[in-house]
């Protein structure tokens, strides 16, 4: 496997390996635009207090194990610091970032029609 490499040889910043890292995991549909500070890929914020991401979930799983899921994919790549996780939003079968193969379920809620 290779690395991506920055200026002058340089690794590349920790920010786009925490997002390889989130986007890697199952429960992940994208990275939320939320969270942006300028520098490194939207929905990833690496602070002196600890790491801040921000996703997009798939549908059909608990959002507590989806943030586990985040954080054990982060977790080695910034040891003994705090990652948040935030879930800006579920795709759903049919949404661009969704999984075709999950359930499709409609709350009714949202929808105009009550």
């Amino acid at each position: 496997m290779t690395s991506t490499t920055g200026r002058a040889g340089a690794p590349e910043r920790l920010e786009d390996r925490i997002a390889q890292a989130v986007t890697g995991c199952p429960g992940i549909a994208s990275l939320a635009g939320g969270l942006h500070l300028g520098r490194g890929p939207a929905g990833v914020a690496v602070r002196d207090t600890g790491v801040e991401i921000t996703v997009v979930a798939r549908y059909g799983r608990p959002i507590p194990e989806i943030a586990d899921e985040v954080r054990a994919a982060v977790g080695p790549l910034v040891p003994g610091v705090p990652v948040d996780v935030r879930v800006n939003d579920i795709a759903t079968p049919g949404d661009a970032a969704g999984d075709e193969d999950a359930p499709s379920r409609s709350t009714g809620e949202g929808d105009g029609n009550g």
